[in-house]
């Protein structure tokens, strides 16, 4: 399987769903001004969206949108427990989750990478951001992890995403429990090898 990633995009999220498993994965990196992967070829070509994650299946076949990817690939090897079994409410509550910061944070940051955002466009997401962080912040209070005390493909999106705050300079000073998290899930062994493969840490 072809992982198509930016270094530290939400690409990160099933690259670290594929090391808790145990997959192997053949990572090709995009250029996301030119289109182009790291071999020169057209990424339009492979996935016409024109964004990461992209998984090229090794019978052609091309997913994309990270909430499913993750699903599949932790579907894989269902003894890792990235996700409950399928048809199961637990299942659904995975896929709350996933909706959730697919939605409500990970589309909310799009704007301050953006130079271009006017400052009263920019706080006013910065706002809705650290109230949408305040629901999770009250799930973290109570438990290790979104679903309960065992990691999942939900926690890799939502560590992925969290991690851009420090990019768009947004203070999460507020949410101690949130902060927690994401010191627990980076010292994650296959969290630290995702990020060591993407040369977003040494």
């Amino acid at each position: 399987m072809k992982l198509y990633y930016s270094p530290g995009a939400c690409s990160l999220s099933p690259h670290i769903v594929a090391e808790e498993a145990g997959l192997a994965l053949d990572l090709v990196k995009i250029d996301m001004k030119t289109k182009q992967t790291e071999h020169g070829e057209d990424f339009l070509a492979i996935n016409p969206k024109g964004y990461v994650p992209t998984l090229q299946l090794d019978n052609g076949e091309v997913l994309t949108e990270g909430p499913a990817i993750v699903q599949y690939l932790a579907d894989l090897k269902p003894e890792s427990a990235l996700a409950p079994a399928n048809g199961s409410f637990p299942r659904y509550r995975l896929q709350e989750a996933l909706g959730y910061i697919n939605s409500e944070l990970h589309k909310t940051y799009s704007p301050l990478f953006s130079s271009d955002t006017p400052p009263e466009v920019r706080k006013d997401r910065e706002d809705y951001l650290l109230k949408r962080y305040g629901y999770i912040e009250q799930v973290l209070a109570k438990q290790l992890y979104l679903l309960g005390d065992q990691f999942t493909a939900a926690d890799a999106y939502l560590f992925t995403v969290t991690n851009w705050a420090h990019l768009v300079k947004l203070d999460l000073s507020s949410l101690p429990n949130l902060l927690a998290f994401q010191k627990r899930v980076g010292e994650r062994p296959a969290v630290q090898a995702a990020m060591r493969a993407e040369k977003l840490i040494k």
